[in-house]
């Protein structure tokens, strides 16, 4: 039972390190089975049954994390694309997200307007956004780090919505 007890305070721990993707999400299957396993365990003595709950529970996990992964995904689209809709074409605007649940790293950067797109009744724009960070170098000195993207956006009512599809190309982190 000390092992169930524990896992929530484990869980949360995870949470916090929302700039270790690959830690946060293995970490929390993980933990999960092992809560999962351990509940089960108390419950019944079949092996089988155990390892199922287990599992499930740890499905249930990831399932969790990748629901709020893409939550803060569409928040940080979301923002690049307030921040670029109002904007006249080639002027400079700031966006920034902070997330209240720290699944990946807070966001920031610059967007501009490279041209309107569409036609009668669609309205959408090209814009390009840096993404910026700070990145810690081999030799422990922290360097600022501005990367560049592409996207489209288009207007939905009042409000303009990401319009860009996965890229075909290496995904540049969470928000394509």
């Amino acid at each position: 039972m000390p092992v169930v007890r524990a896992v929530p305070v484990l869980l949360s721990g995870l949470l916090l390190l929302g700039g270790c993707q690959s830690l946060l999400r293995e970490g929390t299957a993980d933990l999960a089975g092992i809560a999962g396993a351990s509940l089960s365990d108390a419950i019944t003595d079949n092996g089988a049954v155990t390892a199922g709950i287990g599992l499930g529970v740890r499905s249930l996990a990831q399932a969790g994390l990748q629901y709020a992964e893409r939550r803060t995904q569409r928040a940080e689209q979301d923002s690049i694309a307030n921040a670029a809709g109002p904007l006249a074409i080639g002027k400079v605007a700031a966006w920034g997200v902070r997330h209240q649940v720290p699944v990946q790293p807070n966001r920031h950067g610059q967007v501009t307007v490279s041209r309107d797109i569409g036609g009668l009744g669609l309205e959408c724009r090209e814009i390009v956004f840096s993404v910026e960070s700070e990145v810690q170098e081999v030799d422990g000195v922290v360097r600022p780090h501005k990367a560049f993207y592409t996207a489209a956006i288009c207007r939905n009512g009042e409000q303009w919505k990401w319009a860009s599809a996965e890229p075909a190309t290496e995904r540049w982190g969470a928000l394509q």
